[in-house]
């Protein structure tokens, strides 16, 4: 089957979220009596799910405070740290062309669907997505593997007609998993050792390969 529909990771691979999550993660490090790491050793809590990276950096297990963790991190979060963002160079110039040329467009996101549409909205590329897609608030769906599955059943979607793009490990599982075909892209958070260590069927160094690498594959 031709491919026929694109799915776009968000933090790392449409846009540079890095002073929005680190603050906001600072900032809850730092109400719950802990010293926060500065904003660059915080790189590898991008594209995860913030609970799990919560876990790592409070080295707990306690859901708790875990949970606490989030809660004070999601105040920040949805007032202030979603807008600390900006777009990766030519990115609406990469979604146009591919909208041009016939694909249908999703996001598919670990972060909240509210805050996820949130952003797309302030950045104006409402237009470019035929939807967008995110985890629940209580975490459901936030492993990629499992979000891919729920895109591709409401969607109605074969996974031969697919094809996943993101910068981290996180995005090629889960579309290894779903058997779908998985693009990494190396100007976010991931490096292109862990992306094709994970199984990423092609690599795109810069937003504009991509329509190149989609349209000659298709």
């Amino acid at each position: 089957m031709i491919v026929d529909t694109i799915l776009f990771d968000l933090d790392g691979t449409l846009t540079d979220p890095k002073p929005g999550i680190t603050r906001c993660i600072q900032y809850a490090l730092s109400e719950l009596g802990y010293i926060s790491p500065e904003a660059e050793e915080l790189l590898w809590c991008i594209g995860p799910p913030i609970k799990d990276s919560f876990s790592q950096l409070l080295k707990t297990s306690d859901n708790g405070l875990v949970e606490k963790a989030l809660s004070i991190y999601r105040s920040r979060f949805s007032t202030i740290g979603l807008f600390e963002n900006s777009l990766y160079p030519l990115i609406i110039e990469t979604l146009k062309a591919i909208k041009l040329a016939g694909y249908k467009t999703f996001v598919a996101t670990s972060k909240p669907h509210i805050y996820a549409r949130r952003i797309i909205e302030h950045f104006s590329l409402s237009l470019l997505f035929d939807g967008v897609y995110g985890s629940e608030l209580d975490g459901t769906r936030s492993a990629k593997a499992d979000l891919i599955s729920h895109i591709l059943l409401t969607e109605k979607l074969s996974p031969s007609s697919v094809v996943m793009i993101g910068d981290r490990k996180h995005d090629i599982i889960g579309a290894k998993r779903n058997n779908i075909t998985a693009i990494g892209v190396t100007y976010g958070y991931g490096t292109e050792e862990e992306l094709k260590t994970h199984g990423a069927d092609f690599i795109a160094h810069c937003p504009e390969n991509i329509p190149k690498l989609i349209i000659r594959n298709s």
